[in-house]
């Protein structure tokens, strides 16, 4: 330790995200590789001696205790622990977090010192992890409202490589094993008798940690909940839902300096007839066993719908992933004019 192949694999991973701005602190760790990396982490990082860096990734990442606030974050995972290496910017982003983070060193924020905050999580206190639809993010959940991090890959490459890393260093953990389960038939490990309603489909590591993931019916809800949204459609038999992904939509400003462009997270989702965006929840649900109530919001919110039929031309940049789309729409002031002139002029 560490390997050759080790060392390649973090310098290849070691690549922020090229449409995400980050502070030189995490600019700097990104400049890092090889073996420059490794020691980096044992020297800044690691909180054992022993411990060895197994896997490297760059995410977004959202907390439990602040949903509304997306950060970047090196994401460095060990043998003992996850470790989420912070913008140092995040830290004044949302006032309300004074009692999450116990933040001492305000004073070089004027000098050429760099501040970056990490946050760890024990894999000791490891619980669950929820998978996210298409494997577009997941969350990891310990055990308070404190060790709740969803991390937003937008990428399912990304997300199955962690999560197979994360079992490979899950299976070295020595605990106590688990009692000897009572043999169950099918329909009592996976559904509940009372309802008839399919759980998630669960795999028990043998760690004892929960990998959960999303299962038909999460799809069958989502298009249900589209359907109410498309007005004079719901009476349709079928529903299809022909993609789902996260991205980003571009909102435009026009400075006196320079044309600045913000990034704002939604989910797009594609059907037969219309394109949604929606501002999804991707930290709150499914709820923690700890949550006393209910989130404040909806899981799914819708923030923009448009028809297919009423899609102009699309745009598309030239630059490398990832890439960039233009919708544009007829500008229609009465959308539903020519489902109505369909109707009246051939009749039934």
């Amino acid at each position: 330790y560490p390997s050759e192949l080790l060392m390649q694999k973090i310098t290849e991973d070691n690549q922020i995200p090229v449409h995400l701005h980050v502070s030189v602190s995490l600019q700097y760790v990104a400049g890092l590789k090889g073996r420059a990396l490794v020691e980096f982490f044992h020297s800044n990082i690691a909180e054992v001696e022993n411990e060895e860096l197994r896997h490297l990734m760059w995410s977004s990442v959202l907390f439990y205790k602040t949903p509304s606030v997306e950060v970047m974050a090196c994401v460095l995972l060990s043998t003992k622990a996850i470790y989420f290496l912070l913008d140092d910017s995040f830290i004044h982003a949302d006032e309300h977090q004074s009692d999450f983070w116990n933040k001492e060193n305000s004073d070089c924020e004027n000098s050429s010192f760099h501040l970056s905050c990490c946050f760890v999580l024990k894999l000791n206190d490891l619980q669950s992890v929820n998978v996210g639809l298409f494997d577009q993010y997941f969350r990891i959940t310990g055990h308070s409202a404190d060790h709740i991090v969803t991390c937003l890959t937008r990428d399912s490459y990304n997300t199955h490589t962690f999560i197979q890393q994360l079992m490979a260093v899950l299976s070295l953990l020595a605990r106590t094993p688990s009692p000897e389960p009572v043999d169950k038939d099918f329909y009592s490990e996976f559904g509940s008798k009372n309802t008839g309603k399919m759980e998630n489909y669960e795999l028990i590591h043998s760690s004892r940690v929960k990998f959960i993931y999303p299962n038909e019916e999460e799809i069958g809800d989502l298009a249900f909940l589209v359907a109410e949204k498309m007005d004079g459609l719901t009476s349709l038999p079928s529903l299809n839902i022909l993609l789902y992904v996260l991205a980003f939509q571009v909102n435009h400003f026009e400075g006196s300096a320079q044309n600045t462009s913000s990034l704002q997270p939604k989910t797009l989702i594609l059907t037969s007839s219309d394109l949604f965006l929606f501002d999804e929840d991707y930290i709150s649900y499914p709820l923690p066993e700890f949550a006393k109530e209910p989130p404040k919001r909806d899981k799914y919110q819708l923030a923009d719908g448009r028809r297919i039929r009423d899609l102009d031309r699309v745009l598309m940049g030239y630059q490398t992933y990832p890439q960039a789309l233009t919708f544009v729409f007829d500008d229609v002031q009465n959308q539903d004019l020519m489902q109505n002139l369909t109707l009246d002029h051939f009749g039934e």
